[in-house]
């Protein structure tokens, strides 16, 4: 039975664009396999507390030697880890803070680094699933615009999961969510730019899930 790992991380709730793509991803994916199972976790709601050293080396101490705090930490890397190997796809709603990846997804990304259960002597062990990535960002940040080059969480995400061996990796993007909200950016007049990448992320979802005999 198909798996598919739902994540969420925008700080925001109402008009989220990246919980909006996110949640058309899973409706598309639950579409395509009516059998399937859907887990999800919301990293803006219940955030993975940031790694601390007693956590790290709580991978490195033997279970009988570890103090109640690192068994605790191990348990809930485990877990984290656990939700990943039963996937069989992963959705990651993500928005754009600071021109990176939100701090939520960090912090979750960091207790998914354990020796013996996501890297291996001969690499990452998390091949053979994908995971997209559906972005949204209040700016512009295209070929072309004056910030060109500042949004760096494809790049980001590319590598960090790539160590993993999660090389197969869809980025998916809508842009200038802040057009009707931002004061710089009203006067713009940006609204049907908005509009039309927003409707092009929710094609190119759409196109994940098209039969090659459509």
């Amino acid at each position: 039975m198909a798996n598919l790992l739902h994540i969420d991380s925008a700080m925001r709730v109402e008009k989220s664009r990246s919980r909006a793509l996110s949640k058309h991803f899973a409706q598309a994916w639950q579409a395509a396999h009516p059998d399937g199972t859907v887990v999800y976790r919301d990293l803006a709601e219940h955030p993975i507390p940031h790694l601390d050293n007693d956590a790290f080396n709580a991978n490195f101490t033997p279970p009988e030697e570890r103090t109640a705090y690192q068994r605790e930490a191990r348990a809930l890397a485990e877990a984290l880890i656990a939700e990943i190997l039963e996937a069989d796809d992963i959705v990651l709603g993500m928005g754009h803070y600071n021109f990176g990846v939100p701090s939520t997804v960090k912090a979750w990304f960091d207790r998914l680094v354990v020796p013996g259960l996501t890297v291996g002597e001969d690499g990452g062990m998390l091949g053979g699933r994908t995971l997209t990535i559906a972005a949204a960002a209040g700016g512009g940040y295209g070929p072309g615009t004056p910030r060109e080059g500042w949004d760096h969480r494809e790049e980001w995400v590319s590598h960090a999961f790539g160590q993993l061996g999660l090389t197969d990796v869809n980025f998916i993007s809508a842009e200038l969510t802040l057009a009707r909200e931002s004061p710089a950016m009203i006067p713009l007049d940006l609204g049907d730019a908005e509009d039309a990448s927003f409707a092009a992320a929710h094609a190119a979802i759409d196109e994940l899930f098209r039969s090659p005999a459509t």
